[in-house]
């Protein structure tokens, strides 16, 4: 029997504190790697620098190891990955196969579809 090993991954986005539903989300993911011999990994979602606070990723890290849940591995910064063209292009892909579309909505027609939902 080819038994894999278990690997899970927090990927929060530094656009603020730790919420609790997060928080909920990384402790599953943690327990569930530990329950089944795997590892642990934490992988920062920064590339929407719009909306990235500074000193956000690291009260994350520092309120994650205050509450044990220390990752396996090195952190992961989403932004300093050496291979983003395989995200264009596989975006790219998706475009020109018509499983995906260009949203041209303006950033007031954004915000108001925000407030509707």
């Amino acid at each position: 029997m080819n038994k894999k090993t278990v690997i899970t991954r927090f990927a929060p986005s530094p656009t603020g504190y730790l919420h609790i539903g997060s928080l909920r989300t990384a402790l599953y993911s943690y327990l569930w790697a530990r329950k089944h011999g795997g590892s642990f990994r934490l992988r920062i979602e920064d590339t929407d620098q719009e909306r990235f606070v500074p000193g956000a990723d690291t009260h994350l890290i520092r309120m994650m190891k205050k509450l044990g849940l220390e990752p396996d591995g090195e952190i992961v910064y989403q932004s300093k990955r050496v291979r983003k063209n395989v995200y264009a292009d596989a975006a790219e892909r998706l475009v020109r196969e018509e499983h995906a579309y260009f949203c041209f909505c303006t950033p007031e027609r954004l915000a108001d579809l925000r407030k509707e939902q």
